[in-house]
């Protein structure tokens, strides 16, 4: 599991992303570099990590529902994913 800090510097990051995406947008179509440099480096959205919403692993997390492979597996085996069920052949 990881450390509640990492897990809040995340939120930190896509808080602070959210909050310059339209002036970032406005920059680069200006070509004002500069001012783009001024911005924090965390306004940034490539700075972001997918991590799992539960535990806050940041390897193989699934895109599609926000979690990492083994909370998926194991919601999945439980019935807690809808649609979702453990193949069998």
């Amino acid at each position: 599991m990881a450390k509640e800090s990492m897990k809040a510097r995340e939120v930190k990051r896509a808080r602070l992303a959210a909050k310059y995406a339209e002036k970032r947008k406005a920059l680069k179509e200006a070509g004002d570099w500069e001012a783009l440099d001024k911005l924090p480096k965390n306004a940034c959205p490539c700075r972001q990590h997918n991590r799992c919403s539960i535990t806050g692993r940041p390897k193989g997390y699934m895109r599609e529902f926000g979690i990492s492979r083994i909370q998926f597996r194991e919601m999945a085996s439980n019935g807690l994913i809808p649609g979702v069920k453990k193949a069998s052949w």
